[in-house]
């Protein structure tokens, strides 16, 4: 089984080829833009030095953010046109709360998971997972004084590209802490590799928690 995963959501662009639940291939670089412009080429090349093409794959896996605005609907829309391009391939969306949360090994699991995901304004994304990784309440933008009441008095683990920013101004001690960038996108697809056996694909949707910046003049 062949599985392509990709995220753009954040300032990087990751790239994973799975065969079965191994990684045959991945590509992770920072880029401040540019990130949608560069996943298809980025993709091709990657199934070609593979000896491979589209034509291969039996599932695409996109993270769904939240995240860039951009990105989100560019990879969303990437995967929906391998599906429609190459009706053998199945595609599944996973968000990225999910992605962070899977990434905390299960020896660090506390009664508390907190993912942290940067709007890269004053608050932040965040969705609370219980020891056995179910979501406590949906995924919201909070504030730090907001998400400090939330956690008060529990055993924490904190992960996401916004857990640095966050702990930097707080005076709370974690059991456990994962500074990530970004999405793991190997986990990324992984989930969706489980997903697939399960015969629980989600089709591709933004998970949006925040309208589009916009300026009209």
């Amino acid at each position: 089984m062949w599985t392509l995963a990709f995220d753009i959501t954040t300032n990087f662009c990751s790239i994973a080829l799975l065969k079965d639940k191994s990684v045959f291939n991945i590509y992770e670089e920072e880029m401040p833009y540019g990130q949608g412009e560069q996943l298809i080429i980025l993709s091709q090349k990657m199934l070609a030095s593979s000896n491979l093409s589209a034509k291969d794959l039996n599932l695409a896996v996109v993270c769904t953010g939240p995240g860039s605005f951009t990105g989100l609907r560019t990879s969303i829309t990437f995967a929906k046109s391998l599906k429609l391009a190459l009706s053998t391939i199945q595609i599944c969306g996973i968000n990225a709360f999910e992605v962070y949360a899977s990434q905390i090994p299960a020896k660090n699991l506390s009664d508390l998971n907190v993912v942290l995901i940067e709007t890269k304004r004053e608050d932040f994304y965040v969705a609370y997972f219980d020891k056995n990784l179910e979501l406590v309440s949906s995924p919201k933008t909070a504030f730090a004084y907001e998400i400090l009441a939330d956690i008060k008095d529990q055993s924490l683990s904190i992960i996401g590209d916004g857990a640095k920013r966050f702990l930097d101004t707080q005076n709370i001690q974690p059991n456990f802490i994962i500074e990530s960038n970004s999405p793991d996108v190997q986990t990324l697809g992984l989930l969706g590799i489980e997903k697939f056996k399960n015969n629980h694909l989600d089709f591709p949707k933004p998970l949006y928690l925040k309208a589009a910046d916009v300026c009209i003049k």
